[in-house]
């Protein structure tokens, strides 16, 4: 079995379904480790419900889905903040699937994309607590760096440059 990576809407079914599970199992453990519980269900859904995720549109963003044999089962976006600077969002692989080699793949996709939007550097940020994320970055040749943003959430800042 492998996997295909394509763009594709950030508001089709699967891309929903995928940032439904993405927001859930980072909220989750955002609260489980500062509050010993989990994401208050009407809090899930008015997040969920806010982010419209626009910004990975193209001409200046783009969300790639992942599927294994056919069943979506991951995203990452990538969008344009100057005309050489692109960020990376959205970076998931639904538990089931991990371990087979999804995100790398999706990252390495993303990095594409960015290329063809004419970056040439790719900018992130994560949590502590995302040690997976930050492990598989640094595997990828990214950097951590001085803050870039004032994500309210962020405490680790990356950057790779892409030429």
């Amino acid at each position: 079995m492998t996997w295909t990576v394509a763009p594709e809407a950030p508001d089709s079914p699967a891309a929903t379904a995928l940032w439904r599970a993405y927001y859930t199992e980072v909220s989750d453990r955002y609260y489980l480790l500062h509050e010993g519980r989990r994401t208050d269900p009407a809090e899930l859904e008015r997040e969920i419900a806010a982010q419209s995720w626009d910004e990975l549109r193209p001409p200046k963003g783009q969300l790639l889905v992942a599927r294994f044999a056919g069943e979506a089962g991951g995203t990452a976006g990538v969008r344009l903040l100057s005309a050489e600077t692109a960020e990376l969002k959205r970076v998931f692989v639904q538990e089931s699937l991990r371990g087979k080699g999804g995100a790398p793949l999706l990252v390495r996709a993303a990095e594409e994309a960015a290329r063809a939007m004419g970056a040439a550097r790719m900018i992130l940020d994560t949590r502590s607590d995302l040690t997976e994320a930050r492990a598989l970055y640094a595997r990828l040749g990214y950097t951590e760096t001085e803050r870039h943003n004032d994500e309210v959430y962020a405490e680790h800042w990356f950057t790779k440059d892409l030429n």
